[in-house]
């Protein structure tokens, strides 16, 4: 059977692009195009295709609204989003409207094939590179309270030594503390341990009162 797709993207050559590729699967057919969410609304129950891919920002409404507005009218509408933006919260904000996957447009041949069909059978697809961030996303929240401990002492510049001296434990037990947050954090060193600590929000950025 023929997966019945529809592409919606404000970016016309991207979106001939798009089509001419997917057009070469031999049972993949496009059904239709819109260059924004409102014609997107409009042409899914005039084409009514078994998915739809659709980009994030778009003028007018963006993608997360059009992929709230189909699910609205048409509550078994399939709707993944193909876009450049691998943003955490636009992801989740993406999966709660109701969309059933989420790729970048810099995936791969294989990988988008791959997540069309997988969307199409009733899965829920995740590019490579945004599976990734999610995970290590949630690696970072897992950490412990004493973990936290150690990074913000590790913000302030102490050593191991001096971390276990302030926590009454061990430089083992320090040191061990560390390994697992390079490891949690994806990080090389304790100062990219740091970076990563403030890139997600796990430290609190220190404000300097003016001629303090």
């Amino acid at each position: 059977m023929s997966i019945r797709l529809l592409l919606v993207d404000d970016h016309p050559l991207f979106l001939d692009g798009l089509a001419r590729t997917l057009q070469t699967v031999r049972d993949f057919t496009i059904v239709g195009r819109a260059c924004s969410g409102e014609s997107a609304v409009a042409l899914w129950g005039e084409t009514e295709p078994h998915l739809a891919l659709v980009d994030l920002i778009m003028p007018g409404i963006d993608g997360i609204e059009t992929v709230r507005r189909i699910r609205e009218r048409h509550d078994d509408a399939r709707l993944m989003m193909l876009t450049s933006s691998e943003e955490h919260d636009a992801v989740v904000a993406a999966l709660d409207a109701g969309a059933v996957g989420y790729v970048s447009k810099a995936a791969r041949y294989g990988e988008l094939i791959g997540a069309v069909r997988e969307a199409h059978a009733g899965g829920r697809p995740l590019g490579e590179s945004i599976a990734r961030k999610l995970a290590a996303r949630d690696r970072s929240h897992s950490l412990t309270a004493r973990e936290m401990e150690v990074l913000r002492h590790l913000r302030d510049g102490l050593t191991l030594e001096e971390i276990g001296q302030r926590l009454g434990i061990t430089f083992r037990t320090a040191r061990a503390h560390a390994a697992a947050l390079k490891e949690k954090l994806d990080a090389a060193n304790t100062a990219q341990v740091v970076a990563r600590g403030f890139e997600r929000g796990l430290l609190p950025l220190r404000v300097t009162a003016a001629g303090g």
